[in-house]
């Protein structure tokens, strides 16, 4: 599950500069959640938290947000996106972990500005939060790792997060199409936001076919942009799950579908971008 983003306005830095990396919702989420269960355990929060992400890298965190009590503790961590143009830079995500039921693991939670999954084809099972499989495990091996810290075994505890401001943000997004309700989702693979990447996009492509061949639907509508699916549908009248934002990805989109076929694909778009398309051009900007 992708996350589904429109991006801002670029930022503007001289030729020269290497663009800088971020850290992904989840990477966050995981230093949010490992914080407050130490905090938790130990009764107070320390400064900064650092992780192990799954390519190596031991980032540390500063808390925004730290609150206590004696049965769960909530740390908040404010997202870095670095200088990739992402909806979610700046936004805090904040872990509350409360102790579970003996035996029960780690149990995940959205709160608020975190969406539900609401359709097949996801992977993730209708109803559950929209955290991903990737920050999942980073969350549950941040935790277990802090346990590990305190000579403590794995901890059964409950995980809920929350991203304030996540429900409006949501709106540039293309979760509402996916069938992600009520606010964002918890993304990253690595942990680590790469500038200006497309595979956020292209990945999202992927997802848009998945839930389409989900709800059995045999006709998807793929576009260049938001006024060609406009004009598109308006002749076809396909329902959301059938509308693909294909953008300049049309490489992204038939390769996939190459191996996720349906069986019939429209694509529309401006003359320009679909004579290039008749070209052969995978790449359509």
């Amino acid at each position: 599950m992708p996350h589904i983003m429109t991006k801002t306005e670029p930022h503007r830095k001289p030729a020269d500069t290497p663009l800088k990396k971020g850290w992904t919702t989840g990477a966050c989420a995981a230093a949010a959640a490992a914080a407050a269960w130490r905090a938790l355990k130990t009764g107070g929060f320390e400064e900064t938290v650092s992780i192990s992400l799954p390519r190596g890298e031991t980032p540390t965190f500063s808390l925004a947000t730290q609150v206590l009590s004696s049965d769960f503790a909530c740390a908040g961590v404010v997202k870095d996106a670095g200088d990739d143009p992402d909806v979610t830079h700046g936004l805090e995500i904040i872990a509350d972990v409360q102790k579970g039921r003996k035996g029960t693991g780690i149990i995940f939670a959205a709160g608020e500005g975190v969406g539900t999954v609401t359709l097949k084809g996801l992977p993730l099972p209708v109803g559950e939060p929209a955290i991903n499989p990737g920050p999942r495990q980073q969350i549950t091996d941040a935790i277990n790792a802090a346990a590990q810290a305190l000579d403590l075994p794995p901890p059964d505890v409950r995980v809920t997060l929350s991203i304030p401001g996540g429900r409006e943000v949501a709106k540039k997004t293309m979760n509402g199409r996916l069938g992600i309700k009520g606010g964002l989702s918890v993304l990253g693979t690595t942990g680590i936001v790469v500038p200006y990447s497309c595979s956020s996009w292209i990945h999202a492509i992927h997802r848009g076919v998945d839930v389409a061949r989900a709800q059995n639907l045999n006709h998807v509508l793929a576009t260049t942009g938001r006024t060609s699916e406009q004009a598109a549908n308006g002749e076809l009248n396909m329902p959301p799950a059938a509308l693909i934002d294909m953008g300049d990805f049309a490489g992204g989109l038939l390769k996939y579908l190459r191996a996720h076929p349906v069986s019939h694909l429209t694509i529309a778009g401006g003359v320009a971008k679909l004579a290039k398309l008749s070209q052969g051009a995978m790449d359509l900007h």
